[in-house]
């Protein structure tokens, strides 16, 4: 938890007042909480999140030609970055390609394991071609991928869709903007246009619009959501807890919900929305709320990745 927040990616304020609010403020009170939110999750293999990674590592492997050499890194804690990092060094590969795990470009996630990586190539003596993935929400096989998950529940029978991202603040949207206008000047909620199309928020609401449509889901079918809020400052809206709340009182008693910023099942998705919201929902209005899985090792998702890595050959 404390690497994680004192990346300043993640919390974007002078390192000094970072150091003292994540160490005297947030971990010291968080850290029992989340501990034992993790202990639902674990298995005796360990992480999902790590099982599903090494599993996908596998997978991508076995389908893209002999000559590449698949890798998997954690931007915190192990498999660490340096380690694997190190390993690619002493290698001595032509190219480089560095695949987030992210659809959706924001800081945080992929700007911070981009900017990791490229904190630990700066120091190698031999610096092979390094190219970067910065967003794919919009591929066809990773919509597809996530329409096929839906797929596998009767949509027919849910009275609402619900897409669910991981929030982040405002204002690290409104950094991504060059024109110094904020992203609520952006319209972001109709998805990605010329002006937007690096904003977090815009690209969400347009993966959840091609995801819609894959489904064919009309507009009044779904809603889209921010999860996982942090702090009093503002954060990307609507909140989901808040949209919850809407969908209650409107008389929602069927909602499916998809969590497209997370490839690989997690906290997130299994604790969060799978357990909490759930529970959450039924209480409010004795409602029943079914997660979808993520796309984990789903054979369209490994193959919206070899499409990723090839599109450089």
């Amino acid at each position: 938890m404390r690497e994680f927040l004192m990346d300043g990616r993640v919390i974007d304020i002078n390192p000094i007042g970072r150091w003292f609010l994540v160490n005297g403020i947030i971990a010291p009170f968080r850290a029992p909480k989340s501990a034992k939110e993790y202990k639902k999750l674990w298995t005796p293999e360990g992480s999902p999140l790590l099982l599903h990674g090494m599993k996908l590592k596998e997978d991508l492997q076995n389908v893209l030609p002999e000559n590449y050499t698949v890798e998997f890194a954690m931007r915190y804690q192990n498999p660490s970055m340096e380690s694997v990092m190190e390993r690619i060094s002493k290698a001595g590969y032509d190219r480089l390609i560095l695949l987030p795990l992210y659809p959706q470009n924001a800081s945080s996630t992929t700007g911070s394991s981009l900017d990791k990586a490229f904190s630990i190539i700066r120091k190698w003596w031999v610096v092979p071609e390094v190219i970067a993935v910065s967003q794919y929400y919009d591929h066809p096989k990773y919509i597809q991928a996530f329409a096929a998950r839906g797929k596998e529940h009767d949509l027919s029978a849910y009275d609402h869709v619900l897409f669910s991202f991981h929030g982040v603040p405002e204002r690290h949207v409104d950094k991504g903007y060059s024109d110094n206008r904020a992203c609520a000047d952006h319209a972001c909620e109709n998805g990605v246009k010329d002006d937007n199309r690096f904003c977090y928020k815009a690209t969400c609401f347009e993966t959840a619009k091609l995801i819609a449509n894959a489904l064919n889901l009309p507009e009044a079918k779904y809603s889209v959501a921010f999860q996982s809020r942090l702090g009093k400052t503002p954060w990307i809206r609507p909140y989901a807890d808040e949209t919850l709340d809407r969908l209650a009182k409107e008389g929602v008693k069927k909602l499916l919900v998809f969590s497209p910023a997370f490839v690989a099942d997690c906290l997130e998705t299994t604790v969060e929305i799978g357990e909490a919201y759930k529970e959450r929902y039924h209480e409010m209005c004795g409602g029943e709320l079914q997660l979808v899985e993520s796309l984990n090792t789903h054979p369209l998702w490994v193959d919206c990745l070899k499409d990723l890595v090839l599109q450089y050959n």
